[in-house]
């Protein structure tokens, strides 16, 4: 799985449980109204109680009630706020914040009882005068009735203002309707109380409002219990926050495989594979792991698969199996006669044509390149430029850099065997021509003699030491970007392989730091050294620009 796809499951599984939450206690739970029926129960089943002649013989107005029963209900706020009588829905003059219904039974009384604070009882009860007499009595809001037509009795409860976890109890006492003659079990009793209009998010919950809602009677958990879940619920908030906001250079990869690698192959591709041999030491230190990074390391492509088919014969590795713990870099294709190397497509890379700034010029023509590096060209006055000689600086036959350049820019024509063995012998007033053997040469000596030529690696350029001193140059008016060589078919770039010698053993750090380097964070690497991903290529085994 890609590190893109782990931090999209580590935002989702944060996004979710965090979204949850503010839905339910801060949108929707904020202002809940809770009840639970917690007695509804029948006089006769309580036959074997010593008070069960005193429940049968309940009278109401001087009849004895048919089938009593009785119903214990509390009423509580379930939310995270307070609730006040402006948040029940109903017409501010009516007195009524709850009703209850009991189907098929007949309300004969109803008590209010244990209130969570004395001061709610005032919400029930007010004092009546009756000429000098003073007595309490039931507020309007507070009353029961009884529907004959539909065989319902209703209470009514006003709109009590509830702080946050508090609470009153009901204690109703029914009976069956007279003339039912039935046995059958009484219905749940109904309980209806909304509210909730003038709030700010009332239009994301408008289906969500202050509503009556059934609540359980039941230990959640013990104490030891919650303080196990909030350890896990931090966990996975740690796990998640690891995966999405550790900084990318401490994030070790999905696999640290111990043993000790060797790199070889392209100079021009070097310092990005380089780069992410270093992180990837960084992040899988204490795995046992070792990239030996000399600077000889790489020594160019050609070098670079002949080291790689020399140690897949030095180990003896048999026919179908693989080498685990070497790897080659090539600039393109590597040549024929390495039968048990196998070519991976990694990146492509985007070369330039680098000069002297004393030559004068900025922008060449194919055509003039070409006689450049024919020696049809002595002085840069010929092109426009100053008058100054020109020296071409070439790298080794081995290098993938130079066959890049022959087979991309120069229709396949070698440039002319050099003129002096060492570059620093080249006369300043003379044309010549010389050849090194790394990109870090080429650009140090293209910088040092008055208008040379040479070419390099495009990213390698501005960040080093030797970039104040030359000019990437433009072919026909395209710059060497991968920007360039995408919309402007810029032509001097190649496809960067990885070679192994047959296929590497699953779990050897060679297809590890494979991996690493085409799917993990060495992705990222390569983008930093200009590189583009044949992985995001339009076709990535071609690994051609988009």
């Amino acid at each position: 799985m890609s590190e893109q796809a782990e931090q999209w499951i580590a935002i989702l599984s944060l996004t979710f449980p965090v979204a949850a939450f503010v839905w339910e206690f801060a949108i929707v739970g904020r202002k809940r109204l809770g009840y639970r029926v917690q007695m509804d129960t029948l006089a006769a089943d309580a036959a074997d109680k010593p008070y069960a002649d005193v429940l049968g013989d309940m009278r109401h107005d001087g009849h004895q009630l048919k089938d009593p029963s009785f119903v214990l209900l509390r009423i509580e706020n379930a939310g995270s706020a307070k609730i006040v009588s402006d948040d029940y829905l109903a017409d501010p003059a009516d007195p009524y914040g709850i009703k209850v219904t009991f189907r098929n039974r007949r309300v004969a009384a109803v008590v209010l009882t244990d209130p969570s604070q004395d001061e709610l009882r005032d919400f029930f009860f007010e004092e009546v005068t009756e000429g000098t007499d003073v007595r309490i009595g039931a507020k309007p809001g507070f009353r029961r009735t009884n529907n004959e037509g539909e065989r319902t009795g209703i209470i009514r409860l006003p709109k009590v203002t509830l702080p946050r976890g508090s609470e009153y109890k009901v204690l109703v006492v029914l009976e069956r309707w007279p003339e039912d003659n039935g046995t059958d079990p009484f219905p749940d009793p109904v309980v209806r109380g909304a509210g909730g209009h003038g709030r700010w998010y009332d239009p994301l919950v408008r289906f969500f409002r202050l509503k009556a809602t059934r609540t359980e009677s039941h230990v959640f958990a013990s104490r030891p219990a919650w303080w196990a879940i909030w350890i896990l619920i931090a966990a996975v908030v740690v796990q998640a926050s690891y995966t999405l906001f550790l900084r990318d250079d401490r994030r070790p990869p999905l696999d640290c495989v111990g043993g000790t690698l060797y790199l070889h192959g392209s100079t021009a591709f070097a310092p990005a594979v380089r780069a992410a041999a270093e992180d990837y030491l960084t992040r899988c230190e204490g795995a046992g792991v070792a990239i030996p990074l000399e600077s000889d390391t790489f020594k160019g492509s050609t070098d670079g698969v002949t080291d790689l088919d020399k140690a897949g014969l030095d180990a003896d590795v048999p026919v179908g199996e693989g080498l685990g713990d070497h790897l080659a870099f090539t600039d393109g294709l590597a040549s024929d006669g390495h039968p048990r190397l196998i070519p991976r497509p990694v990146a492509f890379s985007v070369f330039t044509l680098v000069v002297n700034k004393d030559a004068g010029v900025e922008n060449l023509e194919l055509d003039q390149i070409r006689r450049v590096f024919a020696g049809q060209v002595r002085n840069w006055s010929e092109l426009g430029g100053n008058d100054v000689p020109v020296h071409l600086i070439n790298r080794d036959p081995g290098s993938g850099t130079r066959s890049t350049l022959v087979t991309k820019v120069l229709n396949g024509k070698e440039p002319p065997q050099f003129t002096v063995t060492d570059c620093a012998a080249l006369n300043p007033r003379r044309y010549g021509r010389c050849e090194v053997t790394s990109t870090d040469t080429m650009l140090n000596t293209t910088a040092a003699v008055p208008g040379a030529i040479g070419y390099s690696e495009a990213a390698g350029v501005a960040g080093h030491k030797a970039a104040a001193g030359i000019v990437k140059l433009t072919i026909d008016g395209r710059k060497p970007t991968a920007q360039g060589v995408e919309d402007t078919n810029y032509p001097y770039w190649q496809t960067e392989f990885a070679y192994t010698y047959g296929e590497p053993p699953a779990g050897s750090v060679a297809a590890a730091f494979l991996n690493f380097l085409t799917q993990q964070s060495g992705r990222d690497i390569l983008h930093e050294h200009g590189h583009g991903l044949c992985s995001e290529a339009h076709n990535a085994g071609e690994c051609r620009p988009v």
